[in-house]
């Protein structure tokens, strides 16, 4: 089947749609979904000479961080639904145009209450292109199938945080911090025009949902009376959560107790985020011999022992010391999050719009959560950001294993 022949999987049956080479949307949705990571990992190193461009304190500027993620959580609302209605393509396109223009607009905040509201608005616009291509995704493939095709974009979407970190770093000391928005402007212009021109509709107009509020209510409301479903997108979302713990702890970790530069932060971010990239490889090896629910269960014991040994290092004065354990609990988030996103993905119906729009709201919701906290319990210590982290993995533990037991009662 030729590339071309993409646009017209809406009008065949999903064994037929399986054949769709990917090769081709891979790339595009890989850039959709690295909105955030970028966002987010290119202008922590920065905190300081926003807090003295803005004239406010750095924990206000970590505040920034925390509003960005809520704006992931609150925009996945609307997205779910809109793509379920009108199809991918023009919400998708609205999204990243919001996002391009107040990246944009950042750049000439004039204080930090305006800086930390135009975060968010990105963060609204940013986050359709992750909703977006998990419902593209889900269109086009089954469960198993489906788990390979995020592996492989969550694949591209590691490259993004790996360079985000260091060119953030660098692009900062040419231009300033507001440069790295410039920058971000950038991306997301060219993001536009790929999208418009390289992904084609996956919708079928017949499938689309034409209810109203009410009918969306409805979906939400029996997608979370589903185990099945809710089950991995929590326990999944736990997950997620620790990565923000680690966001929001690590530029005090790395550069305020263990005095690495803006730059060597930058490297040592991007180290971690090549074992994301290395394990979502391994992961879609793994798949061809074992269930997406087993690999997510023996990744999240990974998580939970790593997460371990990292509280209990958590003092030591030496970083190689605690860099082993946090690669491996950064390792497996990827890993984690695809298969179990699979899982709960494969559960939604005519709604993956909707469904995906939940397990958005369940990720970025808990990972606002998860950071603020970190910023809260701020002792001077690396305590919060390891405590956290464990928090989240053993949370969920727990969701999986009360999804067990209740399944066995049944």
């Amino acid at each position: 089947m030729q590339e071309n022949s993409l646009q017209l999987a809406e009008l065949e049956p999903l064994e037929h749609r399986t054949a769709v080479n990917i090769n081709k949307i891979t790339l595009i949705l890989g850039m959709l979904f690295v909105f955030a990571p970028l966002s987010t990992d290119m202008y922590l190193s920065s905190f300081p000479s926003i807090a003295a461009s803005l004239g406010c304190g750095v924990e206000q500027v970590q505040y920034s961080l925390s509003a960005f993620v809520l704006g992931l959580a609150v925009g996945q609302l609307f997205y779910g639904p809109l793509i379920d209605r009108f199809g991918r393509r023009l919400p998708l396109l609205a999204g990243v145009a919001i996002f391009t223009v107040t990246s944009l607009l950042t750049v000439w905040a004039p204080d930090i209450a305006t800086f930390t509201g135009l975060r968010f608005l990105q963060a609204v616009g940013g986050c359709a292109g992750m909703i977006v291509s998990r419902a593209v995704i889900t269109d086009l493939f089954d469960e198993q199938q489906a788990a390979q095709a995020l592996s492989a974009v969550m694949l591209v979407q590691g490259a993004g945080p790996i360079a985000a970190p260091i060119i953030g770093g660098y692009i900062h000391l040419i231009g300033g911090w507001p440069a790295v928005f410039v920058s971000l402007t950038l991306f997301g212009a060219a993001c536009f025009i790929l999208a418009a021109r390289g992904l084609p509709e996956t919708l079928p107009v017949h499938d689309r949902q034409r209810q109203g509020a009410g009918h969306v209510l409805k979906a939400f409301g029996n997608l979370m009376r589903r185990r099945e479903f809710m089950v991995p997108a929590l326990a999944s979302s736990l997950v997620l959560a620790s990565m923000f713990a680690f966001i929001s702890g690590s530029p005090f970790v790395f550069m305020g107790l263990h005095g690495v530069s803006q730059q060597q932060y930058g490297w040592l971010f991007g180290v971690n985020t090549v074992g994301m990239v290395a394990a979502s490889q391994l992961n879609r090896l793994l798949l061809r011999r074992f269930s997406p629910r087993t690999i997510f269960i023996r990744a999240l014991l990974v998580h939970v022992v790593a997460a371990a040994l990292l509280l209990a290092l958590a003092t030591t004065t030496h970083l190689a010391l605690l860099m082993l354990p946090l690669f491996f609990c950064l390792a497996t988030i990827p890993v984690i999050g695809a298969n179990a996103v699979a899982a709960a993905m494969a559960q939604s119906g005519r709604h993956a719009g909707s469904a995906s729009s939940l397990v958005g709201v369940l990720q970025f919701g808990l990972a606002s959560l998860v950071s603020a906290l970190v910023s809260m319990l701020h002792n001077g210590t690396a305590y919060p950001m390891a405590a956290m982290i464990l928090a989240c993995g053993l949370l969920a533990g727990g969701v999986l294993l009360m999804g067990r037991l209740q399944s066995h009662r049944q």
